[in-house]
């Protein structure tokens, strides 16, 4: 699994001289799977449920023989490896139409498992510590989770969220993600207005707050934020982070109406500044987090928590969520 194949026209993952990701794109690569002894340790790395990994296995030869299935594979495993380590890179993965079945749900994981020994030899170019890259790429696992759990089956819903973790701009430091990222319009103007030397394209790390990891409490963020800090001085000491920033249903200032100003939200909430009110409503949002399925009824939803009890009885008000879009100086 750890063989570094060879790029066709190139040099093997590992040995392309990069500043940050910003070196040339790879035109060309060559993709393989590894066997299927191989391919089940890699998705036990990457915290696949042991219940989708059989189905995995069993489509893999299908994968590697069929022509069409190979090229795909292979335009998917190109995006991701030729804009490897760049801010805001990539395209678009390749994708099947529904009815193609179990392959078409599958075909993003495969790319991503083709993939690995160029995420990987990235990390090791920017010395990124295997304890870092694993539990990073393991997000891979907890997404074909969320699809199981809205969905029935295995799959991913959005793969191009993955591939911000195998292109190496995503590191997952404690309970929080930071995506190495660029200040927005909207937010760089905010930004500026608040007296910092910083306004739109300037470098900022976004914050992401994934799921099945426990609650965001004050502790548990400090300490993401102090490895923030120290993990992008040493390993990106080209790009210098002073400021942080979040796009979430999470930062809505209408979750204070509900929550005790000591719970963990509403303390979370307060790290931020406000950069922009959103004018969009986002109801599926809240309920896609904190029930698992966006399209759930909201006469139905549970009030066995704060947080549930906050989301449906806002909505069965007749009122809206929106996205909160905060920043703070690191």
């Amino acid at each position: 699994m750890d063989k570094q194949p060879m790029a066709e026209h190139g040099s093997p993952p590992g040995q392309d001289p990069r500043k940050s990701g910003e070196g040339p794109p790879v035109p060309n690569v060559l993709v393989e799977l590894p066997d299927a002894d191989g391919l089940a340790e890699a998705l036990v790395d990457l915290a696949v449920p042991h219940e989708d990994i059989n189905e995995l296995l069993a489509l893999r030869d299908r994968m590697m023989s069929d022509p069409g299935l190979r090229r795909l594979l292979k335009a998917g495993v190109r995006e991701l490896v030729q804009d490897m380590g760049k801010i805001g890179g990539g395209g678009e993965l390749p994708r099947l139409p529904e009815k193609s079945g179990a392959v078409g749900r599958w075909l993003p994981v495969y790319v991503f498992v083709a993939a690995l020994p160029y995420v990987r030899a990235y990390h090791r170019e920017q010395s990124v510590p295997d304890d870092v890259s694993r539990r990073t790429l393991a997000d891979l696992g907890r997404n074909v989770a969320v699809h199981r759990r809205r969905r029935g089956t295995g799959g991913l819903l959005i793969p191009g969220w993955i591939g911000l973790h195998f292109r190496g701009e995503i590191y997952q430091l404690g309970r929080l993600q930071f995506q190495r990222s660029r200040l927005g319009g909207r937010t760089g103007e905010a930004v500026r207005a608040a007296g910092l030397p910083f306004g739109p394209g300037d470098l900022a790390l976004n914050v992401h707050i994934p799921d099945f990891l426990g609650p965001i409490t004050p502790e548990a963020c400090d300490r993401s934020l102090a490895r923030a800090r120290e993990f992008f001085a040493r390993h990106f000491p080209e790009e210098p982070y002073r400021v942080a920033t979040c796009h979430s249903w999470l930062l809505d200032p209408q979750l204070a109406e509900y929550l005790p100003k000591d719970s963990n939200i509403v303390r979370f909430q307060d790290r931020f500044r406000t950069a922009y009110e959103e004018k969009e409503a986002d109801d599926g949002a809240p309920v896609a987090f904190v029930f698992g399925d966006p399209e759930l009824a909201r006469d139905a939803l549970p009030r066995r928590t704060g947080v549930e009890r906050a989301v449906g009885d806002h909505l069965r008000a007749g009122r809206h969520w929106y996205g909160g879009h905060g920043w703070f100086a690191i």
